[in-house]
């Protein structure tokens, strides 16, 4: 007997009756039915748990798993031959150096490689002066005061549209030239009521306040208003809108992380091959964001009663690090709502309980997290509603390796899935370090297509990882409707033009600035000229542009709802020039009508439930739409 046999004190012959691989002659023919029936029965038994499992399986999944294997980008794009539609060419042209505009970013990078110098370049699409033509208007960083004594920069650029794609510097003569700040983004609005666009800029260190004087100059009314925020914090992304339904505009901000230069040495951030990196927040610690009420002209600080000041239940100490806002009615309840993008923490969902209180319902809702319950890079985000299928989607810009997330809610109902892969934005996205993210109709077909801008935040990330680049094409996702498999399909580069250079993209924007009735794309980035993107479709497709008009305290009716009716669908959009990453959109609302020549109802509904009601429109023109008691 072998050692191994005299250990389980078996004898071999035994061993093997029980194991059922040799049976004893021995052994009575009863007993060997008996065991042949006990092995059958076992067998029967085994394939019932089994299948019973699989149907329990089935029964409760939510969703449809797919398995994501991460392609290149050439193969991601072939997700449009999974379809019965072909996407349009929808070529865009860079007119950057032919219109006129000679800004280039500087984030003072000098080799220490601090946070900030890889984070800014918000832009602005607007008409500061009222003539009817969208303006351009750059927000610059600037050299660290350390490193040089002179002048620094960081003056924001603002460019008067002249016409024709052509745009003149009116920085100097407008006062803007007098400003100097660590610039990230800007908030547009008309906040004290007199028919002019005021600017909010956001920076690292104090922001600033800039009261639009008669479409002439801007005029610094920061210390008299209450809004610059602490001498140290770093704000990003803003937004104007009307939190308490008081029919004025009140202010958020987002604050990122807390940061010196003291503490970024500290942090150290390192690679292999590279030394000292831009890096993840992950290791530095959160912040607070600010919500002012507007008190008639003057901001008070409400953050702490509101709600919005959300603290680790660990720690106590302050939870968000946000680099963008998206003010948004989630459930039509006709209270604004406020989706936060957190970088490498849990995004929050203030939902507005009326009375100037939110709730944070960021993890109850679904847009927390992905959909594998991970904190995510999130950068920009936007959102859409689809009428075909009643959907309202949020999609938000991660990082390298992290898809774009899309959350999908339907019925105005508080709870959301990442529906990423299902959508077709997934796969495409994966690989890309998405900042700004845009929902808009580019072909004028009526349907929604998501657009986002990338790039890396290291610019000498291909030397570690082979798969990533510095800079990074621009990707547009074409909305196909209900006519494909998937939502969106992924634009091959050879159809949409410049749209697809590699560039690092920052933020992102869309205005119609030739007034050609379709819309056209800029895009900022890091210590580089942005671009100015014609839209150069030739698809015939028809129009309507909208400017609503608002009352005293909200003269561009900020949060007003637009829905058109044309054919057989309706068409639904917001007026919200926050959108993307550090960006403002144009206030005008763009809609694309594809073969319809007139819309039946279009119906606007200001923030305050007053409305308008227009029928038998004809298409390709713009209309006004002014406030019903104006």
């Amino acid at each position: 007997m072998s050692p191994r046999n005299r250990d389980r004190d078996i004898d071999p012959s035994l061993e093997e009756q029980l194991s059922g691989e040799l049976i004893n002659e021995d052994v009575p023919e009863d007993d060997r039915i008996i065991a042949r029936a006990i092995r059958i029965s076992l067998m029967i038994v085994g394939g019932l748990v089994l299948l019973g499992l699989i149907t329990w399986l089935v029964v409760n999944r939510d969703e449809p798993v797919e398995t994501l294997q991460e392609v290149p980008r050439t193969q991601a794009q072939s997700l449009s031959a999974a379809n019965d539609v072909a996407p349009p060419a929808l070529p865009f042209t860079d007119v950057t150096r032919a219109s006129g505009v000679d800004f280039v970013h500087v984030s003072g990078a000098y080799g220490e490689r601090l946070l900030p110098e890889t984070m800014g370049g918000g832009v602005a699409i607007f008409d500061y002066d009222n003539d009817g033509r969208q303006d351009l208007l750059f927000i610059d960083s600037r050299r660290w005061p350390w490193r040089d004594s002179g002048r620094q920069g960081g003056v924001p650029r603002l460019y008067r549209n002249l016409g024709d794609l052509r745009f003149e510097d009116v920085t100097e003569s407008t006062g803007l030239a007098e400003l100097s700040l660590y610039g990230m983004g800007v908030a547009v609005a008309d906040f004290d009521g007199d028919g002019y666009r005021d600017l909010y800029l956001t920076a690292v260190g104090p922001n600033r306040l800039l009261r639009n004087l008669n479409g002439t100059r801007f005029e610094d009314v920061t210390e008299a208003t209450g809004v610059a925020g602490g001498e140290e914090d770093w704000s990003t992304c803003a937004a104007f809108f009307d939190a308490d339904n008081d029919g004025d505009l009140d202010l958020f901000v987002c604050n990122y992380v807390e940061w010196s230069r003291r503490i970024d040495q500290e942090v150290d951030y390192r690679l292999t091959g590279i030394g000292r990196a831009y890096g993840p927040p992950t290791n530095y610690a959160g912040t607070f964001s600010m919500l002012f009420r507007n008190d008639g002209g003057r901001f008070t600080d409400v953050s702490e009663q509101a709600g919005i000041k959300v603290t680790n239940p660990a720690t106590g100490l302050p939870a968000g690090k946000a680099l963008a806002v998206l003010p948004i009615d989630i459930d039509e309840d006709g209270w604004m709502d406020l989706v936060v993008a957190n970088d490498t923490v849990q995004n929050f969902l203030f939902h507005n309980q009326g009375g100037g209180r939110f709730e944070e319902a960021g993890m109850t809702s679904g847009l927390a997290f992905d959909n594998s319950g991970a904190a995510t890079g999130a950068m920009g985000l936007d959102s859409a509603r689809f009428s075909d299928s009643g959907e309202l989607a949020i999609a938000v810009g991660n990082f390298a390796n992290e898809m774009t997330s899309y959350y999908v809610t339907r019925d105005n109902a508080m709870l959301f899935t990442d529906q990423a892969i299902v959508s077709g934005i997934g796969p495409g996205s994966r690989q890309a370090l998405s900042f700004g993210v845009l929902f808009f109709d580019p072909d004028l077909d009526g349907r929604l297509d998501l657009l986002q801008t990338n790039g890396h935040v290291e610019d000498e990330i291909n030397i570690v990882q082979p798969s990533q680049h510095y800079e990074q094409p621009t990707q547009l996702f074409w909305n196909c409707g209900r006519a494909c498999n998937r939502r969106f399909v992924q634009m091959d580069d050879a159809v949409v033009g410049d749209l697809s250079r590699p560039v690092v993209g920052r933020g992102a924007a869309f205005g119609d600035l030739d007034d050609d009735g379709d819309l056209d794309v800029v895009i900022t980035q890091i210590n580089r000229p942005p671009l100015i993107l014609r839209n150069d479709q030739q698809l015939g497709h028809h129009w309507l542009r909208v400017r609503v008009g608002g009352h005293a305290g909200n003269r561009d009716a900020i949060g007003a709802r637009l829905q058109l009716f044309v054919g057989q669908r309706v068409l639904e959009r917001t007026v919200m020039p926050t959108r993307s990453y550090l960006t403002q959109v144009e206030l005008p609302v763009t809609f694309g009508l594809a073969e319809q020549t007139r819309v039946e109802r279009l119906l606007v509904t200001w923030p305050d439930g007053e409305s308008v009601e227009l029928t038998d429109l004809p298409a390709d023109q713009v209309i006004d739409v002014a406030y019903p008691s104006e």
